[in-house]
């Protein structure tokens, strides 16, 4: 009998933000599997670390720093067959995944290899949008609002254009676009009404103002916008 594949949100940094049942799964897990940066370092396991039995099987899933989605394809295929022998073995995978599995969550892609031929279950995660709205204290949305989620990679001329129409709107993966992200909220006169969080959850925490910042951005940050119509005022 086959064993059964757990895709496990981890929540946005923090061990302490893990579910109940993230908690649970991990530990009793025969196999982790999770993502690992080319040249660095894993946060899915860095999260999950004080969970992970001593002595587990693991697999790592290296992912190339590729902008090209070839490179990234071929690991997750490698690392699914990997995952696929642990299963016919009839041994229970727990695939990490920082925040939430189906939100920009990496395990969407070995569910799409795996899932038509193993039991699978997906345990949600605290996401990385809520996490940054409880650090910067700003409430996301209230009543008949919507918010809209813009991933930082998207050209200018469509990012301007979906926040123009937008009501609350949270910037995802801020890091090398922070420059681009900066001039469509001023070309939009929204700079004053955005706020930076950087590393939400974790020690090294940071919320400021996003006008007030004059570093780079890491890869884990995120821009904030509210238009000014807080019903919650």
């Amino acid at each position: 009998m086959s064993g059964t594949l757990y895709g496990i949100g981890l929540g946005p940094g923090d061990p302490e933000l893990m579910t109940l049942k993230a908690h649970r799964l991990i530990s009793g897990a025969d196999v982790i599997a999770y993502p690992v940066l080319e040249r660095g370092e894993s946060f899915a396991r860095f999260i999950a670390a004080g969970v992970i039995p001593e002595g587990s099987e693991e697999i790592a899933i290296t992912i190339p720093m590729s902008v090209e989605r070839a490179p990234a394809q071929a690991a997750y295929d490698a690392g699914a067959s990997q995952i696929a022998t642990a299963l016919d073995a009839g041994k229970n995978v727990a695939v990490l995944c920082e925040g939430d599995p189906f939100f920009y969550g990496s395990f969407m892609y070995l569910f799409s290899r795996l899932s038509d031929r193993y039991e699978c279950q997906v345990v949600p995660g605290v996401t990385s949008v809520t996490a940054c709205a409880a650090a910067a204290h700003t409430p996301l949305t209230a009543r008949n609002e919507v918010l809209t989620i813009i991933p930082g990679p998207l050209d200018a001329a469509e990012m301007l254009d979906r926040i123009k129409g937008a009501q609350a709107v949270a910037i995802m993966k801020v890091g090398r676009h922070l420059n681009k992200i900066t001039q469509v909220l001023s070309d939009l006169g929204l700079l004053e009404h955005a706020t930076y969080v950087e590393r939400a959850s974790l020690e090294n925490q940071r919320v400021i103002p996003l006008a007030d910042l004059t570093d780079p951005a890491p890869y884990f940050s995120m821009i904030l916008v509210c238009k000014g119509s807080d019903p919650w005022l």
